[in-house]
Protein backbone atom coordinates (compact mmCIF):
# COMPACT_ATOMS: atom_id res chain seq x y z
CA UNK A 1 0.00 0.00 0.00
CA UNK A 2 1.52 3.43 -1.01
CA UNK A 3 2.22 5.64 2.11
CA UNK A 4 -0.05 8.50 2.92
CA UNK A 5 2.17 11.24 1.54
CA UNK A 6 2.21 9.37 -2.00
CA UNK A 7 -1.44 9.41 -2.05
CA UNK A 8 -1.76 13.37 -0.78
CA UNK A 9 0.78 13.42 -4.16
CA UNK A 10 -1.63 11.53 -5.74
CA UNK A 11 -4.40 14.10 -4.96
CA UNK A 12 -2.39 16.78 -6.19
CA UNK A 13 -1.50 15.62 -9.18
CA UNK A 14 -5.14 14.50 -9.96
CA UNK A 15 -6.24 18.39 -9.01
CA UNK A 16 -3.10 19.22 -11.86
CA UNK A 17 -5.16 16.88 -14.27
CA UNK A 18 -8.55 18.27 -14.12
CA UNK A 19 -7.05 21.60 -14.07
CA UNK A 20 -5.31 20.73 -17.19
CA UNK A 21 -8.21 19.17 -18.81
CA UNK A 22 -10.53 21.79 -18.04
CA UNK A 23 -7.86 24.30 -19.47
CA UNK A 24 -8.15 21.85 -22.95
CA UNK A 25 -12.10 21.73 -23.20
CA UNK A 26 -11.86 26.13 -23.09
CA UNK A 27 -9.31 25.79 -25.95
CA UNK A 28 -10.62 22.82 -28.32
CA UNK A 29 -14.07 22.68 -26.88
CA UNK A 30 -16.45 19.52 -26.23
CA UNK A 31 -15.34 16.82 -28.94
CA UNK A 32 -15.52 12.86 -28.46
CA UNK A 33 -11.99 12.92 -27.70
CA UNK A 34 -12.11 15.30 -24.87
CA UNK A 35 -14.90 13.88 -23.43
CA UNK A 36 -13.13 10.64 -23.30
CA UNK A 37 -10.13 12.62 -21.52
CA UNK A 38 -12.53 13.82 -18.96
CA UNK A 39 -13.74 10.58 -18.41
CA UNK A 40 -10.42 8.93 -17.95
CA UNK A 41 -9.54 11.57 -15.47
CA UNK A 42 -12.65 10.80 -13.41
CA UNK A 43 -11.92 7.43 -13.20
CA UNK A 44 -8.51 8.08 -12.14
CA UNK A 45 -9.76 10.16 -9.48
CA UNK A 46 -12.44 7.60 -8.26
CA UNK A 47 -9.31 4.95 -7.85
CA UNK A 48 -8.11 7.24 -5.81
CA UNK A 49 -11.04 7.95 -4.02
CA UNK A 50 -11.03 3.68 -3.48
CA UNK A 51 -7.48 3.88 -2.65
CA UNK A 52 -8.24 6.63 0.08
CA UNK A 53 -11.13 4.09 1.61
CA UNK A 54 -8.99 0.86 1.61
CA UNK A 55 -6.46 2.56 3.38
CA UNK A 56 -8.84 3.73 6.42
CA UNK A 57 -9.97 0.35 6.44
CA UNK A 58 -6.43 -1.10 6.55
CA UNK A 59 -4.99 0.97 9.50
CA UNK A 60 -8.26 0.57 11.38
CA UNK A 61 -7.65 -3.56 11.30
CA UNK A 62 -4.12 -2.71 12.08
CA UNK A 63 -5.03 -0.73 14.53
CA UNK A 64 -3.60 2.68 13.31
CA UNK A 65 -6.58 4.81 12.39
CA UNK A 66 -7.53 7.48 15.42
CA UNK A 67 -10.22 6.19 17.27
CA UNK A 68 -12.96 8.65 18.48
CA UNK A 69 -15.04 5.18 20.16
CA UNK A 70 -14.66 5.31 24.20
CA UNK A 71 -12.63 1.61 25.02
CA UNK A 72 -14.08 1.98 28.26
CA UNK A 73 -16.43 -1.00 29.61
CA UNK A 74 -19.72 -0.01 30.82
CA UNK A 75 -21.04 -2.83 33.65
CA UNK A 76 -24.63 -3.68 33.15
CA UNK A 77 -26.35 -4.24 36.13
CA UNK A 78 -28.04 -8.31 36.86
CA UNK A 79 -30.92 -6.99 38.22
CA UNK A 80 -34.60 -8.14 36.53
CA UNK A 81 -35.81 -6.15 34.12
CA UNK A 82 -39.63 -4.47 34.54
CA UNK A 83 -41.86 -7.21 33.36
CA UNK A 84 -43.62 -4.05 31.19
CA UNK A 85 -40.02 -3.51 29.38
CA UNK A 86 -40.91 -7.18 27.81
CA UNK A 87 -44.35 -6.77 27.13
CA UNK A 88 -45.18 -7.59 23.02
CA UNK A 89 -41.60 -8.57 22.50
CA UNK A 90 -41.65 -12.08 20.56
CA UNK A 91 -38.90 -15.01 21.17
CA UNK A 92 -36.22 -15.07 19.05
CA UNK A 93 -36.43 -18.91 18.37
CA UNK A 94 -40.30 -18.80 18.58
CA UNK A 95 -41.32 -16.58 16.60
CA UNK A 96 -44.66 -13.73 16.16
CA UNK A 97 -46.46 -15.09 19.27
CA UNK A 98 -47.95 -11.92 21.50
CA UNK A 99 -47.13 -9.10 18.82
CA UNK A 100 -49.23 -7.49 16.52
CA UNK A 101 -48.22 -9.92 13.69
CA UNK A 102 -49.26 -12.72 15.48
CA UNK A 103 -52.91 -11.08 16.70
CA UNK A 104 -53.60 -10.24 13.15
CA UNK A 105 -52.77 -13.29 12.05
CA UNK A 106 -55.08 -15.07 14.46
CA UNK A 107 -57.83 -12.53 13.29
CA UNK A 108 -57.43 -13.77 9.85
CA UNK A 109 -55.86 -10.27 8.56
CA UNK A 110 -52.61 -9.73 6.97
CA UNK A 111 -50.54 -6.16 7.71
Amino acid sequence: MPSTTDVDELHQLIEDLRKCVTSVIAKHGECPSTRRIVNDAERILNGIHRLDIDIEELELKRGLGQHTACTQMIQIPDIEYDHDFWRDVDHEGIGGQNGACARAARNGKRR
